[in-house]
């Protein structure tokens, strides 16, 4: 219930990186630390002793680290997991990456004692994030069947408007990399058109989500560059800190306004594709807390893009999608694996 007070257990084989977190998050009166854990072997006992609202997971421990013991926590105690992962480049950004596919909710960068002089940005930063994901239902595993469809919505999947796309704008946050990854990763590598993507994410994490995607689809995953014209085949991800938007084909960044929450922006980029595209685009909204891309996705559909929203059985978060589906932005609502079916289906029809 509102005002109630965020049981967190922290996870992590570094006593100073345990006791930061521990001070950050005891700043706060809305939090408790119930308890803490060196290692995933650790973690999975804890969890199922304590029951907290919420873990932060780091990945590199003794004994059996992050990655398993959030298999294990997620399968056996599901429970909202932060992972909170100093590695933002190479094989340990794969892992916390990997973490998220296995239900952890986001992934922040590890507060270091290098970082004390700008300590309180940070906790505030920490704190946001573990009260918004202590709320967050998560369920045992992903759901593999397909959901079932009213004949409407039936209809609707197959009543797709002729027409050439020449572009895809996919917007996502909270559950997002997984989505993505079962998205881009079930399209060809000779998909015929570009693709641009504003995901919610930490700073730092944009390279190491785009490596990560990119080894697991046969498309092609890069980080988009200010200037730059879309190619057909790449899946071109927002910068953080920024909004991307679509100058026609070129991509161009935009300082976000102020008191924005969510960056980069869904709205940004769908709205500036609506306006460039038109109905030769398709938007797309995945799982995610808050409401941004609504509105965006809601202006392309009035533009006459075909456009799609994920169902709430496969969304970690379903409250990007609800919002689009509340203002009559999603043509299409389907599941997260029929997606990649239906785009080939929009984008081959000439």
């Amino acid at each position: 219930m509102p005002g109630a007070t965020v049981r967190v257990l922290i996870v992590d084989d570094s006593l100073v990186a345990r006791e930061m977190l521990a001070q950050i998050l005891a700043s706060d009166p809305d939090i408790e630390v119930v308890g803490t854990a060196s290692n995933g072997e650790e973690a999975i006992a804890k969890t199922a002793e304590l029951r907290p609202d919420l873990i932060t997971m780091d990945i590199h421990m003794p004994k059996m680290d992050g990655l398993m013991a959030t298999e294990q926590i997620m399968a056996y105690t599901p429970t909202p997991i932060l992972v909170v992962s100093s590695s933002v480049y190479g094989e340990g950004m794969g892992r916390a990456f990997d973490a998220l596919e296995s239900g952890a909710l986001e992934v922040i960068k590890k507060p270091e004692p290098s970082d004390w002089a700008d300590l309180q940005r940070i906790g505030r930063d920490v704190i946001r994030r573990v009260k918004l994901l202590s709320r967050v239902r998560v369920i045992t595993h992903i759901k593999g069947k397909r959901a079932v469809r009213s004949a409407e919505e039936a209809r609707a999947a197959t009543d797709v408007r002729g027409g050439r796309t020449a572009l895809v704008a996919i917007g996502s946050s909270t559950g997002g990399p997984s989505a993505l990854l079962n998205v881009l990763g079930r399209l060809p590598a000779d998909f015929p058109v570009p693709l641009v993507v504003a995901q919610h994410i930490a700073d730092g994490f944009v390279p190491g989500l785009v490596s990560w995607l990119d080894s697991g689809c046969k498309l092609k995953i890069a980080a988009a560059e200010d200037g730059a014209n879309v190619e057909p085949g790449v899946a071109y991800f927002a910068p953080t800190g920024l909004n991307l938007a679509m100058d026609g084909a070129t991509m161009r960044f935009r300082e976000p306004s102020a008191g924005q929450l969510y960056i980069p922006s869904a709205d940004t980029l769908f709205e500036t594709t609506a306006r460039a595209f038109g109905r030769t685009a398709v938007g797309v909204i995945l799982t995610g807390m808050g409401a941004d891309g609504a509105m965006g996705l809601k202006s392309m559909r009035d533009a006459g893009a075909f456009t799609i929203a994920q169902d709430e059985a496969t969304s970690t978060v379903y409250g990007m999608p609800r919002a689009a589906a509340e203002v009559g932005a999603a043509e299409v609502v389907l599941p997260v694996h029929e997606i990649a079916e239906k785009l080939e289906r929009v984008v081959s029809r000439a």
